[in-house]
């Protein structure tokens, strides 16, 4: 019974450290302000070594902290619903995409820089950009997907290098934008993008 006893308040003592990171993680991600596993740690009142006991690495932390930030791409892009323009729709999804990266942007940050020197952690990365990329693709699914489905496919690649965290922070740190003008910027081109794709399908 004693065993028993010690290994359940064992258990429930890794539960709450756990649960600790990932609040802390979240409150620090809410703050806007620099998201690393030592910020983290200490939020939570444990040492670094014990955060990564739990974690492997950051962009796993980070990934279980947002577990759910995102809604489905269907609810996302609800107010276009009705639209069968795909380059409104992609519009209004490359934007959607970004602003919540701006709100997100000490955990994006931390997770693109993660990942870039360790790629194999890629996989922790939550891909938002694809299910809204699809979703707002819908209207061209049967149109250019059916007829030309290499040109369908690449159109989702392109898009997916500007409906993205990368082309937002290239255009604020590298171009000196500001939020809403780099917004701007990637917003315009992912829908010339999408409207290229559309007079294609028109010339036929």
């Amino acid at each position: 019974m004693a065993t028993t006893q010690t290994d359940t308040g064992r258990s429930n003592q890794k539960r709450r450290t756990r649960t600790a990171l990932v609040e802390a993680a979240r409150e620090l991600i809410a703050s806007g302000g620099e998201v690393t596993m030592p910020a983290i740690a200490r939020a939570a009142l444990v040492s670094e070594a014990t955060a990564y006991r739990y974690f492997p690495d950051l962009p796993s932390l980070i990934s279980e902290a947002l577990a759910g930030a995102w809604p489905p791409p269907a609810e996302a892009l609800a107010p276009v619903a009705d639209s069968a323009d795909p380059a409104e729709r992609v519009a209004f999804a490359c934007e959607y995409l970004l602003r919540g990266v701006l709100l997100r942007q000490g955990a994006v940050r931390a997770v693109i820089a993660a990942t870039v020197t360790r790629p194999e952690t890629a996989t922790a990365r939550p891909g938002v950009r694809f299910g809204l990329i699809d979703h707002a693709l819908a209207p061209l699914a049967e149109t250019l997907g059916a007829t030309d489905p290499e040109a369908f496919a690449q159109l989702k690649r392109d898009l997916a290098v500007v409906v993205s965290a990368e082309a937002l922070f290239t255009l604020t740190d590298l171009c000196g934008l500001g939020p809403d003008d780099a917004v701007a910027s990637a917003v315009r081109t992912a829908a010339t993008l999408t409207e290229a794709a559309v007079r294609a399908i028109a010339k036929g």
